[in-house]
């Protein structure tokens, strides 16, 4: 009986530890974003702070499951009168909406390293499908016993679609702000 318990303890802890899933580690991640400015030239800029809950059972991660948070107010373009203006309600309205969030639908691989990540995005009170292109950088195990894995997910999206957008008409012609935004996530993920 005792025996019996043992095995059935060491199975419990098992699908408990399979269940965690994956840690996003923040030092070796970011969130980055890129849009058209004055028509000639991009402006550029991240997140602070965010977070994520990644799962996958499978070593090729073609069950991957993805939910993210990203908080408006940390965000970050070098300028502090500019990130001012972009919490306001010209833009994301961080006081109203203070989260962006993306919680995965689906993943089809591509090939051995490239993967197409489906879900919700919601921004500003506003939920649209969107699809990232992901890449897998490989699994290694780190100094430590961890098992790290990377991914680079970029995807585009229309800010006007998610009610971002201010703008304003150049004399010479144009918009001093492009509609079309990419935005990029470096993610190293760790599991022991």
């Amino acid at each position: 009986m005792k025996k019996l318990f043992i095995l059935f303890a060491g199975l419990s802890m098992a699908v408990a530890s399979s269940a965690q899933g994956w840690n996003l580690d923040k030092t070796h991640s970011s969130v980055n974003f890129s849009v058209s400015h004055m028509v000639v030239s991009e402006a550029t800029g991240n997140f602070k702070d965010f977070a994520g809950d990644v799962k996958s059972e499978k070593a090729d991660f073609s069950d991957l499951s993805v939910n993210f948070t990203i908080k408006v107010a940390s965000i970050n373009t070098d300028d502090e009168k500019r990130d001012g203006h972009l919490k306001s309600p010209d833009f994301f309205d961080a006081a109203k909406y203070p989260d962006i969030t993306f919680k995965s639908t689906g993943v089809k691989k591509i090939s051995d390293k490239k993967y197409e990540l489906t879900g919700d995005l919601t921004m500003k009170g506003v939920t649209k499908k969107v699809t990232w292109d992901v890449k897998y950088n490989g699994t290694v195990k780190d100094p430590y016993g961890f098992n790290r894995a990377g991914f680079k997910a970029s995807t585009t999206v229309n800010r006007k679609d998610y009610g971002v957008s201010w703008n304003k008409t150049l004399d010479a012609g144009g918009v001093a702000v492009g509609d079309d935004v990419t935005i990029t996530v470096n993610a190293e993920i760790t599991k022991k």
